[in-house]
């Protein structure tokens, strides 16, 4: 009686384990393309997310907005020479975003260890957070996964490892897109555009930062 017990409890075990391993590979080979990607919009409420940069500093978006409006910001990672000159011009312009009244915050797919080599790269003053699992990057849903051919260039010609850079194997991006977020926690102003090249302008994100109450 014992032994039967025994093998009907493991063939469950076993088949439990089958589905979560079936289900966690299908969920990272599934190909979200860019175009289904849309974006919040303004006059969203924005969920509170928290994460740590890589100084293991907690960052809380409740907590930010409480000091004034949040500029932010996602990347594709350090090997992606467009997010890279994006934050350097963010970086030398930082000062007027806070005489504002606003913060910076980053979101980016990568580990600490890459993240570094971001502001190794940029010279970042500003917080910059590891989007761990994509969670945030879904929130404001940006998230996508690149066409094999952009993944061979993206890991092959520009070095992006994705995954090992990344929380799991699915090479999944987020579209580098913009948000403000008013003190109320509202999208006050988003710049989004599937084309990676085409970025926020200093000039925009200053006009569109609301005024501190």
């Amino acid at each position: 009686m014992n032994f039967f017990i025994f093998f009907n409890k493991l063939k469950i075990e076993t088949l439990l384990i089958f589905i979560f391993n079936f289900n966690t590979i299908m969920a990272q080979n599934t190909i979200r393309p860019i175009k289904d990607a849309k974006g919040i919009e303004v006059g969203d409420f924005v969920k509170d997310f928290d994460g740590e940069d890589i100084h293991s500093k907690h960052y809380s978006l409740t907590n930010a907005l409480r000091n004034g409006p949040v500029v932010l910001i996602f990347i594709r990672g350090q090997w992606c020479p467009f997010c890279n000159k994006h934050l350097a011009e963010v970086q030398d312009s930082l000062s007027l975003i806070n005489d504002k009244g606003a913060s910076v915050v980053v979101i980016s797919p990568e580990k600490s260890e890459f993240i570094k080599k971001t502001i190794d790269k940029t010279g970042a003053e500003f917080t910059i957070l590891f989007d761990n699992g994509y969670k945030i990057s879904d929130a404001f849903d940006v998230t996508y996964k690149p066409d094999s051919m952009q993944r061979f260039v993206y890991n092959n010609v520009l070095g992006a490892k994705l995954k090992e850079a990344h929380s799991d194997n699915s090479e999944r991006l987020p579209i580098p897109a913009t948000f403000i977020i008013g003190k109320d926690g509202k999208v006050v102003w988003r710049q989004f555009d599937p084309n990676y090249k085409k970025r926020s302008m200093i000039a925009e994100i200053l006009m569109n930062i609301p005024k501190s109450k």
